[in-house]
């Protein structure tokens, strides 16, 4: 009895083959879209650095996470940013942004990327001051402030007439009436006097030893 086998080329060309559709479906993006990322750095929103983020060879917008690092320094050299990272913007697919915000004046900004593939740029951007909020329209006009309170119109007449003299003919009726009051009294005193004279008078004995009637 014969035992037959496979011819070992055929099976070694199989397993070959099999490997190879592996590294075809397991084939990274990067293989795809090519091994350079470009980016370029569009300027700034409120003094959030903006970028655009494709790959080199076709374009395309990069779908993985991008790790970025970001450096800036002033003009004069004197100052210094970062290192910061990029965020995806919101409702972009190649648009990337830093979540700091770079300070008014110019700077020299380097964005270097490391994944998914290597890319660099660098630029200067210049970020405005930033102008003073404008005052709220919608606040409600503030009310007028009232004027001091002066003395009422009606409280100087009254004032001023309290501080008139009496009219000519009240003063002479007050005149007439306290002069007849006192020649009253004195006529009354007067008239006492004489009575009592004259009950003095006839309590006196008279010349004949008569008293008086």
């Amino acid at each position: 009895m014969r035992t037959r086998h496979s011819p070992p080329a055929r099976t070694g060309l199989g397993v070959l083959l099999l490997l190879l559709s592996q590294a075809l479906a397991l084939a990274t993006p990067t293989q795809a879209h090519g091994d350079t990322v470009k980016v370029v750095i569009t300027g700034q929103r409120e003094g959030h650095l903006t970028t655009d983020i494709t790959w080199e060879n076709d374009g395309d917008a990069i779908e993985e996470a991008v790790a970025a690092t970001v450096n800036a320094t002033s003009a004069d050299g004197t100052r210094t940013v970062g290192p910061w990272t990029l965020v995806r913007d919101s409702g972009t697919r190649t648009g990337w942004s830093t979540p700091e915000v770079l300070p008014a004046g110019t700077w020299k900004v380097h964005v270097h990327i490391g994944f998914p593939s290597r890319g660099h740029v660098e630029r200067e951007v210049s970020v405005p001051v930033a102008d003073p909020a404008p005052p709220s329209t919608s606040a409600a006009p503030t009310a007028p402030v009232p004027a001091p309170a002066s003395p009422s119109a009606a409280a100087v007449p009254s004032s001023a007439a309290s501080a008139q003299p009496a009219p000519a003919g009240d003063g002479s009726t007050f005149s007439w009436t306290t002069t007849g009051l006192t020649m009253a009294a004195l006529a009354g005193a007067a008239s006492g006097m004489l009575l009592v004279r004259r009950a003095r008078a006839r309590r006196q004995p008279r010349g004949d030893g008569r008293s008086g009637p």
